[in-house]
């Protein structure tokens, strides 16, 4: 027998928000956005909750994004997210969601966060979720800027081939482990493993859920971690696997790139 884990979607499924956009007044105090940048991450905000995008409205945001992100100094972001990590996050992260993280730790199964947030959020809040690792996007960085371009790209089925390597390296028995996220771009990550659930899903997700059996779990209580007993604390070496993505470093959960070789 191998290994059990259980592999958690970010936003909508742990917390409430897109967890970049939720960053968004921070970073512009921080003086990397403007205030129309602001409102136009509200904008996004308030589509990727009501429904979530299309394929079209992802477009123009990553566009939007591709603008925005280019050049921001990397030290500055991962200062912002750092001071304002409790602050932002802490509010927003469901409490069925941590119910459900520790009972995983209590049973032996390593919790994983796989996100198509960047690397420099998704890695802080797995840490304060107690997160055994996390599977983000990572953008490419010169000369300590980000450049705009995706070095790997965590979205769809780029999940899927993510939680696959992830369970060859450290012995994951797929068939046993679990699954959830509220978005039907992740049914090729839900397929991988054993035990899938559809958190909060989006209409086309909830169809295929019902086609396939898989239970539909409602989360709708953002609780305040300090207002809990403590989570385990995450191990030494949390690892950030950045393994892909649709980016949300920044003001937003799309941050549209001018990928290399990467199709959307």
């Amino acid at each position: 027998m191998g290994r059990e884990a259980a592999f958690f979607d970010l936003d909508k499924t742990i917390i409430a928000k897109s967890s970049a956009l939720a960053f968004s007044k921070p970073f512009a105090a921080g003086g990397l956005i403007s205030r129309r940048a602001v409102l136009r991450s509200a904008y996004a905000q308030f589509v990727f909750l009501v429904g979530g995008a299309d394929h079209d409205q992802m477009e123009k945001m990553r566009q939007f994004m591709s603008q925005l992100v280019a050049g921001w100094d990397v030290a500055t972001v991962r200062e912002i997210v750092a001071e304002t990590l409790h602050n932002i996050v802490d509010p927003l992260v469901y409490d069925e969601a941590v119910q459900l993280i520790e009972e995983h730790h209590a049973a032996g199964r390593d919790v994983v966060i796989v996100s198509s947030s960047g690397t420099d959020v998704v890695a802080p809040i797995g840490a304060m979720l107690g997160a055994d690792r996390v599977v983000a996007t990572r953008l490419e960085i010169v000369d300590g800027h980000y450049t705009g371009e995706i070095e790997y790209y965590a979205y769809a089925e780029e999940k899927a081939t993510a939680i696959l390597a992830l369970a060859e390296e450290q012995g994951y028995d797929l068939a046993a482990c679990y699954g959830y996220s509220d978005s039907a771009t992740d049914i090729p990550m839900l397929e991988a493993v054993g035990f899938p659930h559809a958190v909060n899903p989006d209409r086309e997700l909830r169809r295929a859920a019902a086609a396939r059996a898989w239970p539909v779990l409602v989360f709708s209580r953002p609780v305040a971690l300090r207002s809990r007993v403590p989570l385990p604390p995450a191990k030494p070496t949390l690892a950030a696997l950045a393994v892909g993505g649709v980016v949300a470093v920044g003001a937003a959960v799309w941050v549209g790139v001018r990928r290399r070789g990467v199709s959307a």
